[in-house]
């Protein structure tokens, strides 16, 4: 019960149509299982209560909120809900992004529309988060807040805005540390590598025509560690490490999770 009593905000809660399960989904069951009271939130209101259900059925306290996390009074909602609903907020977790399925592409063939999107939920959605809990968090004097970033934000990544926004996740969750720290509020990024969840295996596989089974084995041949891809509980169990109190002195940091991909050079 590493967050017994703790108040916690998954953004990107649901999951997209697909095998396994997702990293949002897989932390707000996380968060739940070890004590927390946790908002899902998701653009997706069906996915998002999905999750609760499964919270529930382990006798979790959760609640689903629709929000599209472009809208920044949608997101002021949401952060609202759960200061209304629990009276706190400990924990925002961001885990919210697109590439393919939001018309990323290599630069000469992005559009201008497709750009703006990816940007509006990849990087100005965890923004606008982080200023709606920013006052709460300060008034409390603590709080924890965790950012999905991407390894294609180090290492080679062929589409324009996926690249660009979670390069820039990056840089904004160290100011978020730098610039909160004095309040005992503390943030942290995590690096996902190739991971087997249903958006980055059964959206490639509808993307490129081709078998979930191919795609499988093309991603995991790349994996340093057993040759075989992570999975939403790997990127679950980083987030709920930084969210409890066994990182109390942990702030700033960029964490891959990448079954050793990061230290390949050349």
């Amino acid at each position: 019960m590493r967050l017994k009593d703790r108040v916690a905000i998954v953004v990107g809660a649901g999951q997209s149509p697909g095998e396994g399960i997702g990293n949002g989904r897989a932390t707000a069951l996380t968060f739940a299982r070890e004590g927390a009271k946790v908002l899902c939130v998701d653009h997706n209101l069906a996915s998002a209560q999905e999750t609760v259900d499964m919270i529930a059925e382990s006798h979790g306290v959760a609640a689903a909120f629709r929000a599209d996390v472009t809208k920044n009074t949608e997101l002021k909602g949401m952060v609202e809900d759960a200061k209304g609903r629990w009276g706190r907020i400990d924990v925002l977790h961001n885990n919210v992004g697109v590439s393919l399925a939001g018309g990323d592409a290599e630069l000469l063939d992005i559009s201008e529309e497709a750009f703006d999107r990816c940007v509006a939920i990849n990087l100005k959605s965890c923004v606008w988060a982080a200023r709606h809990v920013i006052p709460i968090m300060r008034q409390q004097r603590s709080g924890a807040i965790i950012n999905i970033s991407s390894m294609a934000a180090i290492t080679t990544y062929p589409y324009v805005a996926y690249k660009a926004t979670k390069s820039a996740m990056v840089a904004f969750t160290e100011q978020l540390a730098y610039q909160n720290a004095q309040y005992g509020i503390r943030a942290n990024v995590i690096l996902p590598g190739l991971m087997n969840t249903p958006m980055a295996v059964d959206t490639r596989a509808r993307e490129f025509r081709k078998s979930r089974a191919e795609i499988e084995a093309e991603r995991d041949s790349k994996v340093p560690l057993r040759q075989k891809m992570g999975t939403g509980w790997d990127v679950a169990n980083a987030a709920l490490f930084l969210a409890s109190d066994e990182a109390s002195f942990i702030t700033g940091v960029t964490l891959p999770v990448d079954g050793g991909a990061s230290v390949r050079r050349g």
